[in-house]
């Protein structure tokens, strides 16, 4: 009786160390076909750009092509939603944005709960944005534009690519911070006609947008939102400057379903980090107005859930409400 009871054991044992085989040996293989990041903006837009750029030296790294699939729609959401819905083997990533961290409270209705359903890879981009005003605007530096709008509540406009878009929630974050009431205008599309001919005072917008404006004389640039000033406007003072504890990044990052296999997560991380790590990536960045992010999963992770509660309060605060 005891020869076969061992022999039962043995078998047992081994067919429950079968899965963690089988996953060892598929993470190894992998990837062995192209794989996808979705991305959930159109062609052209900040995350689109860097999503593809990674995607061109990545797929020299894993040997298989990294093609990049635009599903713009609702906020990035219907992206979101592909690949929470994907099966998670490694081949479908999301490009993952500071406005997934926002929609996490901006919509009550998600199918999906980003810290839950999306497992982190890895950081990517981030970059300031700049606080500018037309220069019409009677104020040339960020205390002069607080004293102005101090003493003009509900006077000063600014724009914002849409209702919970970024522009928005950190011209929110500034309204509380900065003790000035400004009004908000949120735009169906680019607001920078707008802005350059003085129909609206000011916006939040990405270096990348409007570095070009600012060093011809067209708009003003009063701050940069991050903690450091940045490379591509190093007059430039920061917001935290003159309000204490303000930090606010433009980001990028990728992820892939929950319960894709740890040893897929580590390869991707691995080679996207050291995608990043080369310094043509990294000038490329530099033009347009931000700096590379390496993470590793869990760091990545942590910054996710962080945002997602920074930007929560902000919603509530505000009292912001999808439309």
């Amino acid at each position: 009786m005891k020869r076969p009871r061992r022999r039962f054991l043995q078998l047992a044992a081994g067919a429950a160390a079968l899965p963690a085989v089988s996953q060892l040996v598929w993470a190894q293989t992998y990837p062995s076909r192209p794989v996808r990041i979705v991305v959930g903006y159109p062609a052209g837009i900040a995350p689109d750009v860097t999503a593809r750029l990674i995607a061109q030296s990545l797929s020299d790294r894993l040997g298989q092509q990294v093609i990049v699939d635009n599903r713009p729609g609702a906020g990035s959401n219907i992206a979101a939603d592909a690949v929470v819905r994907a099966v998670p083997d490694g081949y479908t990533l999301l490009a993952i944005t500071v406005t997934n961290t926002v929609n996490s409270t901006l919509y009550d209705n998600l199918s999906f709960n980003l810290v839950r359903d999306i497992a982190p890879v890895a950081g990517t981009f981030r970059s300031p944005q700049v606080l500018e005003v037309n220069p019409s605007v009677p104020a040339k530096t960020l205390p002069e534009f607080i004293a102005y709008a101090k003493a003009n509540p509900g006077k000063v406009n600014f724009a914002s690519d849409g209702i919970g878009s970024a522009p928005h929630v950190v011209g929110e974050l500034f309204k509380v911070m900065a003790g000035v009431d400004l009004v908000h205008v949120p735009y169906r599309g680019s607001y920078l006609p707008d802005l350059l001919s003085g129909q609206v005072q000011a916006a939040f917008s990405s270096i990348a947008t409007s570095i070009a404006y600012i060093r011809a004389g067209q708009l003003r640039a009063l701050a940069v939102t991050t903690t450091t000033r940045s490379d591509a406007l190093p007059d430039i003072p920061t917001i935290r400057e003159t309000v204490p504890g303000f930090e606010a990044y433009l980001w990028h990052g990728i992820g892939v379903p929950k319960n894709t296999p740890i040893e897929i997560i580590d390869k991707l991380n691995k080679e996207i980090n050291a995608v990043l790590s080369d310094p043509n990536l990294k000038t490329r960045f530099a033009s347009l107005g931000g700096e590379t992010m390496l993470m590793a999963p869990a760091e990545f992770g942590k910054f996710i859930a962080d945002e997602t509660d920074k930007w929560a309060k902000v919603i509530k605060f505000a009292g912001i409400k999808s439309k």
